[in-house]
Order: structure tokens, then sequence, then C-alpha cells
């Protein structure tokens, strides 16, 4: 029987992707182990995931703990979703890193791939995520690890070049832009096809088909409809004057680059509003439902767009799955640096994940990726070395904040920002003995 573990259970991630995993036959025996240390989160999502088991009559084991240790041992599969420090979205320290840099004029919209934000939230999630696979090392060395957490780029770098335990990132903004484009081009998105790579968040669409039809003259002339641009401003103006799509959303694109961000009127022309950080939630998911007196719900065993169980079910069946993956670069992308992660075409079977080779991608959009894949770089740099200040030179290369501060500023903020989430830094503190503070959070 299979065994999937899905530490960070009380995320978005551990319910859709357990009702992903038993819509699919092959994956419907599966023991689906949750793990989330809130008690009362786990409690939530376990029930609903059994719930959905029962109302499908399914064969399904659900077994549930706050203790990742007491779950892993012989898993097939692990997924990784998971908030350290706080909620993910919410409260602090995210709220922190957001601010902070607000005062210094650095406006942020999401902060969890690169920029300022992005890097922090690394410093804090990539040590504590890492125990988890120091963890499977020890009991689950043969498994397989699909990580849905952010900054992707960066902690499947720290993995994949500190562990010997395989693992692969995944995102849904390939799938989220290709379909985009089709309903823009006036098609149906079963009939297209896609060639994609570049790195997690801006990956370019090289080729978007149906059948031999080039759908890109579409997308140019939709560049003519102020409506269509409206919606995606960042991400036109981008295809404007640099020729293909970019992945992510307009929101997300905005905050990588130095162009869109650096001033009031720069942020109303592309309709960009920075990031306002409640301190709870501002959603309550359909698993949480039970718990605030509504009838209790199950799932509808309708599968989502995530790649995860397609690539569980490919490497149990043989029959092979194509997606998007983060993995290393192994010449995969020749005029990306050797080592990096890039997001590229990927094929998998029981022989497990096999990335596909690119070639160059034109070069000034290689440009691009190298100045995130140095940020990169360095905060990977600071997590394995222990560096403080690889962290801060990290900051420094950020595209957005080198455009908006000069270094002293640069530096004056990296300070406040490292008082300010110091709590969630302990493993940079060579003095420090104790254990890492986990707290993981939708």
């Amino acid at each position: 029987m299979t065994k999937i573990v899905i530490i960070g259970a009380g995320s978005g991630f551990g319910s859709r992707l357990s009702v992903d995993i038993m819509s699919r036959e092959p994956l419907q025996d599966a023991t689906i182990a949750l793990c989330d240390i809130h008690p009362g989160r786990l409690a939530q999502v376990t029930s609903y995931v059994r719930r959905t088991a029962e109302k499908y009559d399914l064969p399904t084991r659900v077994v549930a703990s706050t203790d990742r240790r007491e779950l892993l041992a012989d898993a097939d599969f692990v997924i990784t979703s998971v908030a350290v420090g706080g909620g993910a979205y919410f409260g602090e320290p995210y709220r922190s890193e957001i601010e902070i840099p607000q005062k210094y004029g650095i406006y942020q919209t999401v902060a969890d791939t690169i920029g300022v934000g992005g890097i922090f939230r690394f410093l804090r999630t990539g040590p504590v995520q890492h125990l988890f696979f120091r963890d499977m090392e020890d009991l689950c060395p043969d498994a397989y690890v699909l990580n849905h957490t952010n900054p992707m780029a960066m902690l499947t770098w720290l993995h994949s070049t500190d562990s010997s335990v395989r693992n692969v990132g995944l995102c849904h903004s390939v799938q989220g832009t290709t379909q985009e484009l089709a309903a823009i081009a006036g098609v149906p998105y079963a009939e297209v096809s896609h060639f994609v790579a570049g790195i997690n968040h801006q990956s370019w669409v090289l080729e978007l088909n149906r059948g031999k039809e080039d759908l890109y003259p579409r997308i140019w002339e939709a560049l003519d409809d102020p409506e269509v641009v409206a919606k995606d401003p960042v991400r036109f103006e981008m295809m404007r004057y640099f020729g293909l799509f970019v992945t992510e959303s307009s929101r997300h694109n905005a905050e990588y680059l130095p162009y869109f961000m650096q001033t009031e009127e720069l942020r109303k022309r592309f309709n960009i509003t920075p990031r306002q950080v409640p301190m709870v939630p501002s959603r309550v998911r359909e698993w949480q439902a039970d718990g605030m007196g509504a009838e209790a719900p199950a799932g509808e065993l309708h599968r989502s767009q995530e790649y995860t169980t397609g690539i569980m079910e490919a490497m149990l069946t043989n029959v092979p799955f194509r997606f998007n993956g983060n993995v290393m670069n192994t010449g995969l992308i020749s005029n990306l640096p050797d080592g990096c992660c890039v997001e590229v075409p990927c094929m998998v079977d029981a022989n497990g994940v096999n990335p596909c080779y690119v070639g160059d991608l034109p070069a000034h959009l290689a440009a691009l990726n190298r100045s995130s894949v140095a940020v990169q770089e360095l905060a990977v740099q600071a997590v394995l070395e222990r560096d403080r200040d690889a962290a801060f030179w990290a900051c420094a290369l950020d595209p957005l904040t080198a455009a908006v501060l000069p270094l002293h500023k640069i530096h004056e903020m990296f300070e406040e920002l490292w008082e300010a989430c110091e709590d969630h830094l302990l493993w940079f503190d060579p003095d420090y003995v104790g254990p890492l503070p986990e707290v993981c959070a939708p």
C-alpha cells in the first residue's frame, strides 16, 4: 500500500491534495498520513479527509499526528507545504517583512519568492524545512518529496544540494498562465500545447500552439484590447518590450523587476496595490466549517490543477506524465548557471522525474532570470553557511530593492528586519544550541 505523508496538512494544500489523491484510482488504497503541529487544524482536516473517503466508500486509510517522525517511516511520497514562524500571509513575522521594507520605500505585493520579504521568508523557513529532509534521510530515504512551500526555487536549491532525498518543487503558475492565454486566444485549453521554461514564477512561454497553429499572434492582437491588458498589465507590458509572456500574475511579477514598483505613479499606472497584512487569516476553508457550528463538510472528487498526484500515479503505474517542475540545472537551460534551480518540462514514470533539455533561452530573458538567480544563490549560501553577510548581499542584489535604495539604506533596512525576525533566525546564531522553533500555519 502506498504511503503519502503531508507535512503542513493544515495549509490549503492538505485538504486539496488529499482529495486529489482519492480522485485517482491507482492512489485510492493509499494511506494518507496528515501532519501539522497545530492540533486544532489537524483534527479538522483529518475529519474532512476521512468523511470524504467514507462518502465515496473508498479504501483510503487516513492517519494523523503532530509529530512527523511518527508518520515518515517507510513513506513513498512526502508533500511539504508549511509556513514557519507564523501564518504564511497573515500576522507576524510576515507583517514585518512587508511593513518594514515599506517604511524604506520598498513596496511588495506578495513577498514569498525573492525581494527582501522573500529572502527573509527563506531564512526562517529553509533551516526548519531542511530538518524534515534530515528525518527523511533516516526514516524514508527512498521517498520522493513534492514541495509546495515558497520560496520554491531557494528551497529546492537548498534541499537538492544538501540532502540525498529526491525532490521536485511544484507550482501552479504554468498551468494558470497557459489557461489564461488559451482563454485570450479563444481556444479550449484541452487543445493547447505549450513549452515553458525559466525559473519559478519567472518562466517564459516559449511556445503556445493548437496543433500546428502558433497562438502567439492572437495574444499579440490582445495588446490592442485595453480591457484584456488591464486584467494583466505588468505581464502584457513585459511581453510588449521583451517579446514573450511570463508566468505568475502581474501582482507577483511587479515585485521581481525594477520597472513597476519604484514610484506611486508607476504603481497607479500598472494598478499595483501593495500588500496589507491582516493579523488573522482572511479566509475560512471548507474543511474548517465544522468547527463553526456548520454541518460537517466532505470533499467532492474533483481534481485540482496541481501536478502532485499525477506525478505519484505515473511513478506507481509507469504511465508517463508531463509537467513543469523545479529541479537543479544540469545543463538543462544552457545559458543559466549550472547548479541553480530551474523550472522546466519534466517527464515522470516509474524511473522518477526526468527533466527535459531546453537549451538557450533568448539572451535577454535569461539575463532577467539571472538577476533573480543571483539573489537565490546568496540566500541559499546564507543558510548553508549560516552566513548573515550573504543574507544581506542577497537583499542588496534584489532588482527592486537596488532600484530604490542606496546601499547604506538597504543595510539599515536589513538590520531592522533582522531584529524584528530575530526569534525566527536562531539558525544564524553560532551560540544557540537549542531546537529551532517550528510554527506551521496556512
